[in-house]
C-alpha cells in the first residue's frame, strides 16, 4: 500500500534505502493483530539498528533523518512558492483570453514537472519548486477569473481548504480514521473511478454530447460532484499524513521531506480548485 494523490503516480519514500511509504512500512500496531502488517523491521536498515526486544521503531536522534520540522519547512517553501506565483499572476495578468491560455499552459507545464518527479527515484527540489511555481500561476489566473464573476470566491475557497485540511488532520490525529490497507484500497478504487468518469465527461462535453459541462455543471449535480471531489481530497490527505508519520518513525532520509511537501501541495491544490468551483456554484444559486 502506498500513499498517492490526484495524479495517482507519486512514489513513496526512498525505495532504494529500504523505505517506500506504505509499501514496506506497516503500522506500528502489527503486534496487536493487524492483518495487513508485516514485520516492520524487515528490509528496513533505518529501523533495524533501533530494534530492542520487538519495541516499535523510533525515529533516530542522529542527523540525516527526516523529522517533522523538515516536512514543515519544505512544505512551507513549496506552498509559499505556489502562493507567490498565484499573487504575481493575479497582479500582472489581467483577465483575458490570453491570460486564460497562459493559465492552461502553466497547468500543463506543472503537470509535466509533477510527472517527471513522480518517476524520479529521489526527490529533486528544483522540479518540485518548479511545479509549485507554475501551479501558482495557474491558480492565480483562475482565481482572478472566479473573483471577477463571484467576488470573494477565492478567499472563501482558501478558508474552505484550510477548514477541510484542519478537520482532516484533527480526525486523523484523534484516531477516528485508521489508515489500513483495506481503507486505502477502497479509497483508491473510488478515486480512480472518479477520475475515469470525469475524463469521460470531459470528452462528452468536448464533442458536444453533454451540455453545460455535464457532470461539472454549475448546478446541483455539479455541486454533488464537487463535494465528492473534496472528500476524495481529504482521503488523500489521510494517506499523506500516514506516509509522513511512518517516514519519520522508520527513519527515512532527510531529503525525503521534499516528497512529503510535494504530495501535500498537490493534494491541497486539488482541494482548493474543487472548493473554488463549489463556492462559485453556491454563489450562482443565490
Amino acid at each position: 500500500m502506498r500513499s498517492s494523490n490526484p495524479v495517482f503516480s507519486r512514489r513513496g519514500f526512498s525505495r532504494d534505502n529500504g523505505y517506500a511509504g506504505f509499501n514496506t512500512a506497516p503500522q506500528a500496531g502489527y503486534a496487536q493483530g493487524n492483518p495487513y502488517a508485516q514485520n516492520p523491521y524487515a528490509n528496513n536498515p533505518y529501523a533495524q539498528q533501533d530494534v530492542q526486544q520487538g519495541a516499535p521503531p523510533q525515529a533516530p536522534a542522529t542527523t540525516g533523518r527526516m523529522t517533522m520540522d523538515d516536512v514543515i519547512t519544505r512544505s512551507a517553501m513549496t506552498l509559499g512558492t505556489v502562493a507567490v506565483g498565484a499573487v504575481l499572476a493575479w497582479a500582472l495578468l489581467p483577465v483575458s483570453s490570453t491570460s486564460y491560455g497562459l493559465a492552461i499552459g502553466a497547468a500543463i507545464v506543472a503537470f509535466v514537472l509533477a510527472m517527471i518527479q513522480s518517476f524520479k527515484r529521489t526527490p529533486v527540489p528544483a522540479l518540485i519548486l518548479g511545479y509549485a511555481a507554475f501551479e501558482g500561476v495557474f491558480l492565480g489566473v483562475i482565481s482572478e477569473m472566479y473573483n471577477t464573476q463571484w467576488s470573494g470566491a477565492p478567499f472563501q475557497a482558501v478558508l474552505g481548504t484550510m477548514a477541510v485540511s484542519g478537520a482532516t488532520l484533527l480526525v486523523y490525529r484523534a484516531g477516528w480514521i485508521r489508515v489500513t490497507a483495506r481503507y486505502a484500497r477502497i479509497g483508491m478504487a473510488i478515486a480512480i473511478a472518479f477520475v475515469v468518469v470525469m475524463a469521460v465527461n470531459l470528452l462528452l462535453v468536448a464533442f458536444g454530447v453533454a451540455e453545460d459541462g455535464g457532470l461539472r455543471s454549475f448546478g446541483p449535480l455539479g455541486a454533488i460532484v464537487g463535494i465528492i471531489a473534496i472528500l476524495l481530497g481529504a482521503f488523500f490527505l489521510t494517506l499523506d499524513f500516514k506516509q509522513i508519520e511512518d517516514g519519520i518513525a522508520y527513519g527515512a532520509p532527510k531529503n525525503e521531506a521534499w516528497l512529503a511537501a510535494f504530495g501535500l501541495t498537490m493534494t491541497l491544490v486539488w482541494i482548493y480548485v474543487e472548493m473554488l468551483r463549489l463556492v462559485a456554484i453556491f454563489s450562482s444559486s443565490d
